[in-house]
């Protein structure tokens, strides 16, 4: 079709602040000379979001075929498919280049993308020109994070005879599931369900697990791949530990314990609770007092297994050679100080909904007893068994998630996880006022609407309006609300507050991404290769992702991610041959094709 000018080329970007730069500028140029563009249309020249006016361009130029690229393309594909039929043109000739998918490539970005029109102008689908080549696969994979979606993904590679390296930076597996008291919208015990699995990892002889262990970086290429790991101290032997605790009994030092969202202390060293694999003890250094200044040695002295412990255990690097690598490194709870007109920090019965799922936890700090928090003879805010309870208890939605502030995105877990802490409220405190203050109740999952239902004929007082403030009169906590459909604001007393905190990236997202290659969108998560056929792949070939790692998610949707990414490992280790980085193939190799249609 060289020299027959008929396709028109329409660029669609939701951000008008795009057409101005540098960027855009050298897409359009390269479009505009390609060979059978007869014209290239834009939203800094023409809204196309108005139908008549984009009719009006269309009819003008009268392309007989149109390729619409952008970002999200599809939103205006069926007004130029309308105005196609109506000027007798198929409107089956309409090809999309979403280049959304292409985000984080940095160099390839470009070189992709014009790739990608290319193609669509010499009528060839878009992704033909993301089609990888294939390279043979090592029969090892790293599992990179042992939450419930790294637990499930080594579970299934394992368990189809293939050996897995299980890596995690903290002392156990199980991650943030295994701090949860009740799971929606079934309420079954997490543990219950989290704690059978993470034996089963510990046991399996397919799986050797790593904990204290974390990805330093990556080398190789697609089914090659070298990992150097750093293998922290724990500065306990696994293998000779018996787990008796007279060493933690006698610890002269205590520190916040993570597992428990900082709400209460563990001495310096410790098990990170009871159901922990591997369940052994280990050393925190930031607060041993012998890895301090070399004094003390406590541990050492009263442990009845010889040589168990060894204070001056040093960190060690090592390098693993596997085939396929599933990133599964979760996520972390939005920092409720960053929004300041709640009082977190300041009021210490105002507590995030990870810090009251501590609470409620029978496992946890008061034995599952609701209570205030209170101030240790140390001074430290925290939560003890004998400490009054609460008659009054606001939970607050979105708390750093739909906010243009903070994260735009819905957290997605936020409102279903409020009505279950609702419950549990009235589960522990039947006699206890509960008001939960929400924006828009995104109750989408299987069951889900029924749970809300049922919270609401519990008693429980759910108000659809913002919350504006929460501060200290006479001692107690008011919380100024609006109630939207009652039109008319109000000031609540309540006891105590729980911000449902929403869910964000690791800090060590970036470097991770870094070292691996991949990716991330906008917001910082792990980008997937397409959100809807590929949401657990990544452009570089042999990479997947699962989890909330890739985007926020309830648990059902972690496993089934987590087996998927599983499934596509397996994939490659049956065959033999693993796909290779989409970008490693370019506009050369694009038009190379085209030459040879």
């Amino acid at each position: 079709m060289a020299g027959d000018k008929t396709t028109g080329i329409i660029f669609y970007h939701p951000d008008a602040a795009f057409y101005q730069s540098d960027a855009y500028a050298a897409i359009r140029d390269y479009a505009a000379g390609l060979p059978g563009v007869r014209s290239v249309i834009d939203g800094l020249e023409v809204d196309l979001s108005c139908l008549d006016t984009l009719a009006s361009v269309i009819k003008k130029h009268d392309p007989a075929r149109v390729v619409i690229a952008g970002v999200m393309p599809g939103l205006i594909k069926s007004a130029v498919a309308r105005v196609l039929s109506e000027t007798g043109k198929d409107p089956g000739n309409i090809r999309l280049v979403d280049w959304s998918v292409l985000h984080g490539l940095n160099g390839q970005w470009l070189e992709l993308t014009k790739a990608m029109l290319a193609s669509a102008v010499a009528g060839m689908m878009p992704e033909e020109c993301l089609i990888p080549s294939r390279h043979p696969v090592h029969p090892d994979t790293l599992v990179i994070g042992g939450g419930i979606a790294g637990i499930q993904a080594s579970l299934e590679v394992a368990d189809a005879g293939r050996n897995v390296i299980l890596v995690e930076k903290s002392g156990t597996i199980g991650g943030h599931m295994a701090m949860f008291d009740k799971t929606f919208p079934t309420l079954d015990c997490a543990a219950c369900i989290l704690t059978p699995k993470m034996v089963e990892v510990g046991q399996h002889s397919m799986i050797d697990l790593l904990t204290c262990t974390e990805v330093e970086a990556v080398t190789g290429v697609p089914g090659d791949y070298t990992v150097s790991l750093l293998k922290r101290a724990r500065r306990v032997n696994l293998a000779t530990c018996i787990g008796c605790g007279t060493c933690a009994e006698k610890c002269p030092r205590t520190a916040p314990s993570e597992f428990d969202a900082l709400t209460t202390h563990r001495k310096a060293i410790y098990i990170p609770f009871p159901q922990a694999v591997p369940n052994k003890y280990l050393i925190d250094p930031a607060h041993c007092t012998y890895v301090e200044n070399g004094k003390c040695g406590v541990c050492v002295k009263v442990c009845p297994v010889p040589d168990c412990i060894n204070l001056d255990e040093k960190d060690q690097r090592t390098e693993i050679k596997v085939g396929n690598i599933i990133v599964a490194t979760g996520f972390q709870v939005f920092d409720a100080a960053r929004v300041p007109q709640y009082g977190y920090g300041k009021f210490p019965n105002v507590l995030t909904s990870l810090e009251f799922e501590r609470l409620v936890n029978a496992a946890g700090p008061t034995g599952g007893n609701i209570t205030f928090r209170s101030q240790d003879k140390k001074g430290n805010w925290i939560f003890k068994g004998d400490s009054d309870t609460p008659s009054r208890v606001g939970i607050i939605h979105c708390v750093g998630s739909r906010d243009e502030n903070h994260h735009p995105y819905c957290s997605k877990v936020c409102c279903m996880y409020s009505l279950k802490l609702a419950h549990l409220v009235k589960e522990k405190l039947p006699q206890a006022s509960v008001y939960e203050y929400f924006i828009d109740m995104r109750a989408f999952g299987k069951g889900y609407e029924e749970f809300y239902e049922r919270i609401k004929e519990e008693g429980v007082h759910i108000i659809r309006g913002r919350t504006a403030k929460v501060e200290e009169r006479n001692g107690k906590l008011m919380m100024r609300s609006e109630d939207i459909l009652n039109d008319r604001l109000i000031e609540q007393e309540v006891d105590m507050v729980i911000l449902a905190v929403g869910l964000e990236p690791r800090e060590d997202a970036a470097a991770l991404a870094a070292s691996l290659g991949i990716s991330r969108s906008n917001d910082g998560w792990f980008a997937e290769t397409n959100r809807c056929l590929e949401p657990s792949t990544t452009f570089t070939g042999g990479i997947s992702i699962a989890g909330v790692c890739q985007g926020p998610k309830d648990i059902p949707d972690t496993v089934a991610q987590a087996s998927a990414a599983a499934a596509r490992v397996l994939q490659s280790l049956v065959s033999g041959e693993i796909a290779g980085s989409i970008k490693a193939v370019g506009l050369q190799t694009v038009e190379d094709q085209i030459k040879n249609k």
